[in-house]
């Protein structure tokens, strides 16, 4: 009888443990941005699950001095996301709703966090 008790209080544990291990300040869902590549082709990125509270500039736009910045931003995430457009979440801002449609290409963006 004791052995069930133990191994019920060890499931029960690893349960607890594997639900807390579970990020509490990450955004559920997906961001997507188009950029144009080196190539010249448009291109399209997914950021699954981003951290919320954390600034995240765009890699492929990064620099403005050599990159064109991302655009056509679609936050399909359960946090809003405000986008910027420059490095470090600096520069103009707009706030997308969570779940929302698909920005159009004429919104541009370099850095993007997540709030809830």
């Amino acid at each position: 009888m004791r052995l069930r008790h133990s191994v019920a209080a060890v499931c029960g544990a690893l349960a607890l443990t594997a639900t807390l291990a579970t990020p509490a300040n990450a955004a559920t869902g997906d961001f997507s941005y188009r950029f144009v590549g080196i190539s010249g082709d448009r291109q399209w990125v997914t950021l699954h699950d981003p951290a919320s509270g954390v600034c995240v500039t765009i890699p492929e736009a990064a620099d403005p001095g050599s990159s064109a910045p991302a655009f056509a931003p679609h936050n399909d995430t359960d946090d809003f996301a405000v986008v910027f457009t420059e490095p470090d979440c600096t520069g103009d801002s707009w706030t997308l709703r969570p779940h929302g449609r698909p920005a159009s290409d004429r919104l541009k963006l370099r850095s993007v966090v997540f709030v809830r």
